[in-house]
């Protein structure tokens, strides 16, 4: 498919500008990641897509069904900036995740601000199977699991001790999880679901933004939300946009979350 032309609609100021297919700079602009410094702390950026009536899948279950390039295009960026993808085990299966590659287009940036020339995966997994596929392959994920974990052992000796980031147990500890990663130098962290994973994310005052592609499709059917819990979140979360992009009906919006001790009047990254 051709790579779309993306129109900006937000900030106002910008409104009007387009961002053509072959100017990868100016979309990793409007997705500049906040510079955490020496020794900051870790930022969490998630990353998904919904349809017009809320599904953040199709009927096949996986999110695939629902895409589109311009989606694609703003995931690329989004990547080009990440330290580390986190995701959770049923989406490493869903999805068919595998070792992950930087974009091309932003080799240089990346080593320019210093950061790995790779993208690390990490996937939480208290206790779940991972597919055999992305475990034995020549770069295995990082797996955040729990000292309780029957086969602790045993996942350490395939993958590597180094490989594994234990974070609680009986359950996945999400803030010494995310402080984890920190102190392995990964930072700008990106959250790229499934929605049980980032509802307990946003629970837990974790996620700092959510990059959120609301595709112009109706689906219908027995979906979750892009945030999946049966408990409520209150009090609400609420979000402002940073930007908002459009293509054929795509948009693509930024939001920055408040949390816990952030009224939302912070300053922008």
């Amino acid at each position: 498919m051709p790579v779309p032309t993306l129109d900006v609609l937000l900030p106002v100021e910008r409104a009007g500008q387009r961002i053509s297919p072959h100017d990868d700079a100016a979309l990793s602009a409007l997705y500049e990641h906040p510079d955490p410094g020496a020794g900051g702390g870790p930022y969490v950026r998630a990353n998904m897509i919904s349809t017009l009536d809320g599904a953040a899948t199709g009927a096949d279950r996986v999110s695939g069904s629902i895409n589109n390039p311009a989606d694609h295009r703003a995931f690329e960026a989004q990547r080009g900036w990440a330290d580390v993808v986190l995701i959770g085990a049923g989406t490493a299966r869903a999805e068919g995740y595998l070792a992950l590659a930087v974009p091309a287009s932003s080799s240089d940036a990346r080593a320019a601000r210093g950061q790995l020339p790779g993208l690390e995966l990490a996937v939480v997994s208290a206790h779940g199977a991972l597919p055999a596929g992305l475990l034995d392959g020549p770069r295995p994920p990082l797996v955040v699991t729990i000292a309780d974990r029957p086969d602790l052992d045993g996942l350490r000796g395939r993958i590597g001790p180094d490989r594994v980031l234990v974070a609680g147990t009986g359950a996945v500890d999400l803030h010494q999880a995310i402080a984890g990663l920190a102190r392995r130098g990964l930072r700008r962290v990106l959250a790229e679901g499934g929605p049980r994973l980032l509802a307990q994310l946003v629970a837990r005052g974790l996620v700092d933004e959510l990059c959120l592609t609301t595709s112009p499709m109706l689906v219908a059917g027995s979906a979750p939300r892009v945030l999946d819990s049966e408990r409520w979140i209150t009090p609400a979360v609420e979000a402002r946009p940073v930007h908002l992009l459009h293509s054929g009906g795509v948009l693509l919006g930024r939001w920055l979350l408040s949390g816990p001790e952030d009224p939302l009047l912070g300053s922008q990254p």
